[in-house]
């Protein structure tokens, strides 16, 4: 048997009696560890990785290349660690009702908050719908830095052309974790309006992401009614 083998038996069985609520986040960290770390003390590693990125959620939004730089880690234990927000998020999204129907705020609200769970770089879809709100297809159209992403006015028209779409929604992240919007907020809304606006698609709403809040420029009287 190997040095590490009884603790490992010892926290997996504490983990299957209790649950993760009576692990420490190091604690639980070293458990997820010795699924890609077969025989070493991930103890010391975990700690290193929260010392590294201050905390679960750091540790887990962390790019691979950072994750592979902490002693310990190598190329299994850096993809599962990297794998763990994507894969929730992705749950999350399948777990939503089929079809997906966005006929009002709090539903385009909801969708987008889980679309953007965990995600720590700005991005920006389009959703578009059918005339009943019918989801059609939901894409990132532009990537960017934590501060601004670049609007692309012939990639959002294309999109809801190619989708025969009646209606889109725009929904945006800020990673800093306010969703106030900004006046480049605002003002690349209106352009995006106007696009769509001139081939006979409506802009429904545009939806900005912090964490689990989200602000609608509709509701804040930016677009004009339907």
């Amino acid at each position: 048997m190997a040095v590490h083998d009884g603790h490992r038996a010892r926290k997996k069985a504490q983990f299957r009696e209790h649950g993760l609520d009576a692990f420490a986040d190091h604690e639980a960290l070293e458990l997820l560890l010795y699924y890609a770390v077969p025989r070493a003390d991930t103890n010391p590693v975990a700690h290193r990785l929260l010392e590294r990125f201050g905390s679960l959620d750091g540790v887990f939004s962390a790019p691979l290349g950072e994750l592979e730089k902490v002693e310990g880690v190598g190329e299994n234990a850096a993809t599962l660690l990297a794998l763990l927000l994507p894969l929730v998020r992705r749950a999350r999204m399948t777990a939503a009702r089929t079809p997906v129907i966005l006929n009002g705020t709090r539903a385009a609200g909801d969708f987008f908050t889980d679309l953007f769970f965990g995600l720590r770089e700005e991005r920006l879809y389009e959703a578009c719908l059918d005339a009943k709100g019918k989801l059609l297809r939901c894409d990132a159209v532009a990537e960017g830095s934590v501060d601004t992403v670049t609007l692309n006015l012939r990639r959002i028209v294309e999109l809801a052309f190619r989708c025969n779409a009646s209606a889109v929604i725009l929904a945006h992240n800020h990673p800093s974790g306010v969703a106030l919007p900004s006046q480049d907020d605002n003002q690349t809304t209106l352009l995006a309006w106007d696009a769509l606006r001139k081939v006979g698609v409506e802009l429904l709403d545009h939806i900005i992401v912090a964490d689990d809040d989200f602000v609608s420029l509709k509701e804040n009287g930016l677009l004009p009614p339907r």
